[in-house]
């Protein structure tokens, strides 16, 4: 129960509804730790941006705001935002059972539990998002979280999550190879190449002025015992003769290299 004995009562959010003005059934059960008419705004304003929901959609039907009823359903006093989560998912399981064709895409809480994304809804988010640029967005110093740091707990938590997320057959591109790989045949331009060459130089290098231990040297020597060094063609390559200045007609990399450079000269990218 909220702590009461210094006279005020924590105070976590609102769970609301939205119901159509005249009508009496309910279409979609939310909550906010801000003020209904808040929310309200950002709902039409996600709306006219071209949200693809079903809640969305009916929000675009209803282009008068006042035609859209908000309004409180439950204020939760409490001190922990996941009584928050669970009040809305009592409220979309009671209205549900009541008969109110909820547009709501899952049981409600915090996050979207319980709702699985189609192979054809992740193909249109990926055709809607691909090439699309972040407008708008501080940098440097404007942005809101600039200076700040997370805190070891949270980095810990974080690093916890996301352990094993990209490494072997969980990793989208595990087995693809050559033509079957995304970034198979791109190649970035003399201009970008140069600024990331810039963003590693000296003291923006992540290295630069560290020295690996000796427990660390040797750990690295165990973990590369018996294999061949360099691991590939391609490493060779680079390793012997681009990072010498190089240049073998017999060698296919050599090759590709010159091409490449010949047609960048030529504006041909």
């Amino acid at each position: 129960m909220p702590d009461t004995s210094r006279g005020w009562s924590p105070f976590v959010g609102v769970v609301y509804g939205v119901r159509e003005m005249g009508s009496t059934e309910y279409r979609y059960v939310g909550l906010t730790t801000k003020t209904v008419s808040r929310r309200k705004s950002e709902h039409f304003a996600a709306a006219h941006r071209g949200r693809k929901s079903p809640f969305g959609d009916w929000l675009r039907a209803h282009p008068d705001r006042e035609a859209a009823y908000f309004h409180s359903l439950e204020l939760v006093l409490s001190e922990e935002l996941s009584d928050l989560g669970a009040a809305e998912s009592r409220w979309i399981a009671k209205l549900r059972e009541e008969g109110n064709r909820l547009l709501n895409l899952n049981e409600g809480g915090l996050g979207n539990h319980g709702y699985t994304w189609t192979e054809e809804q992740r193909a249109a988010a990926s055709i809607r998002h691909t090439g699309r640029r972040r407008l708008n967005v501080p940098t440097g110093p404007d942005h809101p979280s600039w200076g700040t740091r997370r805190s070891d707990e949270t980095r810990a938590r974080m690093s916890e999550q996301r352990k094993g997320m990209n490494s072997g057959r969980a990793n989208p591109n595990f087995g693809r190879f050559g033509a079957e790989h995304p970034s198979f045949g791109r190649r970035l331009s003399p201009e970008i190449r140069q600024r990331l060459s810039e963003q590693k130089r000296g003291e923006r290098n992540p290295n630069f002025g560290k020295v690996m231990s000796e427990e660390g040297r040797n750990k690295r020597s165990d973990a590369l015992k018996g294999r061949p060094m360099p691991s590939s063609v391609r490493s060779a390559h680079t390793r012997h003769h681009t990072n010498k200045g190089v240049f073998k007609d017999t060698c296919k990399h050599c090759l590709d290299d010159q091409r490449s450079q010949a047609n960048e000269g030529n504006g041909n990218d």
